[in-house]
């Protein structure tokens, strides 16, 4: 076994029970971090229930932590699909399902009553149909609080605010519960792939900053970060901007994470990478082109990567305790996110035929598919069931065995 595969191998029993508790917080916590559970669903009988629609680049994993502001080359800020590890060609109807799972696991975390799961799906539903009417014409913002409140909070975000939250005062990553030591071959092999050409022109893209600039590596750092993620191989670098004005973005913070065999079954596309990180970046650019033109695929010490900058401004819709009102508009506004980001996939006639399909699909109780209704309920009871004995697995013998730590007078 060489150096880089026992560190990871030492890392990985340490950050797996970290995603364990992780995904014990709560039930739409352990939604976000199961998506194995989702696609166990899918290969069962329950499949057969759902239409085939046209097949596009889908998400994979749409949840509601998967989407929110991200910042465009030019700085501006558009509204997408945030995570795309998970994304191949696929059926998109897998994606309104993972979408209305999600909110209607976050709307029994609110403790709202079970008829708000009904009228949010149909609001989903309403939302995803109105972005296959108008393609080329997105407003999340305009219905619902949540995404309002935190595209204001990605507009004021400047680069000090990212610098401090990830890294801190000094441009060097801090060791601990955020960031752990690469080892030498590690580092050797992250250092190499930076200095790449094309690492400097994805650098040096951002219309601040000089397209021939040249950037110096600074510090590079395992990142514990994520939930279902944690475990793989990931790592943060910070690197310079030689001569860059640091308030207008003289660092840069790179993301490169590794990409593995997605879980989500991928359609028959015969131009579909071998490499799983070129799959992530040709992804991300079908589905959300401000992130994916912030990102490359490469390999980095044996593993398939893509590489990404963060900016301040790429934050996550959180929802929290919402109301109903809320529920709803939120509901409709991120489903009109990735209907958006299929729609513009497809040809005219392709996206009426699929939006018509939808529409004839509604029933005289619900202004939504039954197909999805149901698979909602289905996945609702099999996802608290499961979260239950996670529980019980991961969560209480952690609380048994800080209590023995506190018995044995904390030794």
């Amino acid at each position: 076994m060489n150096s880089e595969t026992s560190t990871q191998a030492r890392r990985v029993s340490a950050l797996h029970q970290r995603r364990d508790l992780k995904m014990a917080r709560d039930a739409h916590a352990y939604v976000r971090g199961s998506t194995q559970k989702f696609y166990d669903w899918l290969e069962s009988s329950q499949r057969n229930a759902l239409p085939e629609g046209p097949r596009v680049w889908i998400c994979g994993d749409a949840h509601v932590g998967n989407l929110g502001p991200i910042a465009r080359c030019d700085q501006a800020i558009a509204v997408e699909l945030r995570d795309l590890d998970q994304t191949v060609p696929g059926n998109p109807a897998h994606d309104l399902v993972r979408l209305a799972l999600s909110l209607a696991m976050a709307a029994r975390s609110s403790d709202l009553p079970g008829v708000v799961t009904a009228r949010l799906v149909e609001e989903l539903m309403a939302g995803y149909l109105e972005a296959f009417a108008e393609p080329n014409t997105v407003r999340p913002a305009r219905d619902s609080a949540a995404v309002r409140f935190i595209v204001r909070e990605a507009l004021r975000r400047k680069w000090r605010h990212l610098h401090r939250e990830r890294i801190g005062k000094k441009p060097k990553f801090p060791m601990g519960e955020r960031f752990l030591p690469l080892d030498e071959d590690e580092h050797r092999e992250v250092s190499t792939f930076l200095d790449k050409e094309r690492v400097r022109q994805l650098v040096t893209r951002l219309q601040c900053r000089d397209d021939d600039a040249e950037i110096r590596v600074l510090d590079a750092a395992y990142w514990v970060k994520g939930c279902s993620s944690l475990g793989l191989w990931r790592c943060a670098a910070l690197v310079e901007i030689v001569g860059q004005d640091r308030k207008s973005g003289g660092y840069s913070l790179l993301d490169i994470k590794e990409a593995v065999r997605p879980l989500a079954p991928a359609g028959a596309f015969q131009d579909l990478p071998n490499h799983e990180g070129e799959r992530v970046v040709k992804g991300a650019r079908a589905l959300a082109p401000a992130l994916g033109e912030r990102m490359l695929a490469g390999t980095v010490a044996g593993h398939s990567v893509f590489v990404r900058e963060l900016m301040p401004q790429d934050l996550k819709v959180e929802l929290e305790m919402i109301d109903d009102v809320e529920a709803r508009a939120t509901a409709r506004a991120l489903a009109r996110v990735v209907g958006v980001a299929h729609a513009r996939q497809l040809d005219e006639v392709t996206r009426d035929r699929w939006r018509k399909d939808l529409e004839q699909s509604a029933t005289r109780s619900l202004d939504a598919p039954s197909w999805l209704w149901s698979s909602v309920v289905d996945l609702i009871g099999i996802h608290e069931r499961a979260y239950l004995e996670h529980c019980r697995r991961f969560a209480l013998r952690d609380e048994k065995a800080r209590e023995e730590r506190v018995a044995d007078g904390g030794r």
